[in-house]
């Protein structure tokens, strides 16, 4: 099943919370000797989601946030290249592309305007969901790197949105009903030897699926930390520490390694909890 992209959807009628520029972003130029290239935005003031609704809709949707270190959204490697493989299992599949962090000011957090855009998107899957084939009870985020970060606060926010309502949009609800947080980067904190204070696991929490590796310069200890937090709330989750791969795989296979494997591993837990149909080859 090949992923059919609908139109990219704009995430604020006009412009987005503290922003004073319609800008959609620019693309850096390709880095010499990737393959396949890899795709790096800078400048987004005004965020947007790409779509991609599968063939044969389970009611699924994956809001996907690419990583990047907030200076930047990686909207293929880590955001588009998910579609078809989420899409083979009847999920729908929406990428945003969230704004960067130049104009932030420094006593603002990174992830703070990406959490608006985070939140605001999934209030958007929900109101379109009869458009788009969704079940606005099965709406959930796949989240890497900075991207993951932004989603482990976003995963134990517990409703409670970031930004003033601005339409009726913001009436829907803006949790995900369950989350896959790939390599989250910095959760965790050395100096204190917990989760950023933001991140505060619940008996409301939803279901997650956790992948990192342990040699990971962004520790591995942060999604251990949001594992447990979740076990000790008795809340569903899957944790996978793989001992190599180091950092910002995306979907892709890192020689010498068994990283690779994740999204067989995640279309399983999909699968057992209802979220995904058999894959259509």
């Amino acid at each position: 099943v090949h992923a059919a992209e609908i139109a990219r959807v704009m995430v604020w009628p006009e412009y987005a919370p503290g922003e004073t520029s319609l800008d959609e972003g620019v693309n850096q130029p390709n880095r010499a000797g990737e393959v396949p290239p890899v795709t790096r935005t800078i400048q987004i003031r005004r965020p947007s989601i790409d779509v991609f609704v599968a063939d044969q809709p389970k009611g699924t949707a994956v809001l996907v946030l690419p990583g990047g270190g907030f200076g930047k959204v990686v909207p293929d490697k880590e955001g588009s290249e998910a579609a078809p493989w989420l899409n083979q299992f009847g999920i729908s599949t929406f990428v945003l592309r969230y704004r960067t962090n130049e104009v932030t000011p420094k006593t603002e957090p990174a992830w703070r305007r990406p959490l608006q855009d985070a939140q605001r998107s999934l209030r958007i899957i929900r109101a379109r969901a009869a458009e788009w084939k969704v079940n606005p009870e099965q709406v959930g985020v796949l989240a890497f790197s900075a991207g993951g970060q932004v989603g482990s606060i976003l995963h134990t926010a517990e409703g409670n949105p970031a930004y003033a309502a601005v339409d009726t949009t913001d009436t829907h609800n803006c949790t995900p009903d369950f989350s896959l947080l790939i390599y989250p980067w910095n959760v965790y904190n050395p100096a204190t030897d917990s989760l950023l204070p933001e991140i505060k696991p619940s008996s409301t929490s939803p279901p997650a699926f956790i992948v990192h590796t342990h040699d990971d310069r962004s520790s591995s200890l942060g999604s251990v930390l949001i594992y447990a937090g979740l076990k000790r709330h008795r809340i569903p989750a899957e944790l996978h520490v793989y001992e190599n791969g180091g950092h910002g795989y995306g979907m892709r296979p890192v020689a010498g390694s068994q990283i690779g494997t994740w999204p067989a591993r995640a279309g399983e837990w999909l699968q057992l909890r209802g979220l995904a149909r058999a894959a259509v080859r």
